[in-house]
């Protein structure tokens, strides 16, 4: 079993930048694709980004250019990198994994980030 463990949500000034984390209590092989989302009070969760098991990273919309993400294998740690935070960006960020071709999904408890003045 697997768990996932979100961390570095708080709260940031407009303009400013957050990192989190995500990181796996065990072992998630190549197989699986990697993702973040996020959830506003009252909207649907929307993907952030996602790294897939093969393929090259994309990233929503609302995000590109501002938001970036890496993998550290090693520690089996996804490190999501916000930068010129908005005030829309607030919401709760989950971190997931699901395997490529076999029905297995592993989410996060989710961390809270809030952008405000």
């Amino acid at each position: 079993q697997v768990q996932l463990v979100e961390s570095g949500g708080g709260l940031v000034q407009p303009g400013g930048s957050l990192r989190l984390s995500c990181a796996a209590s065990g072992s998630i092989s190549s197989l699986y694709d990697t993702g973040w989302y996020r959830q506003a009070p009252g909207k649907e969760r929307e993907l952030v980004a996602l790294i897939p098991s093969a393929g090259s990273t994309s990233y929503g919309d609302s995000v590109k250019g501002r938001f970036t993400i890496s993998i550290d294998n090693a520690r089996n740690t996804v490190y999501p990198q916000m930068n010129s935070l908005k005030p829309e960006d607030t919401a709760v960020y989950y971190c997931k994994e699901k395997h490529s071709w076999r029905p297995v999904v592993y989410w996060g408890q989710g961390t809270q980030v809030t952008v405000s003045s």
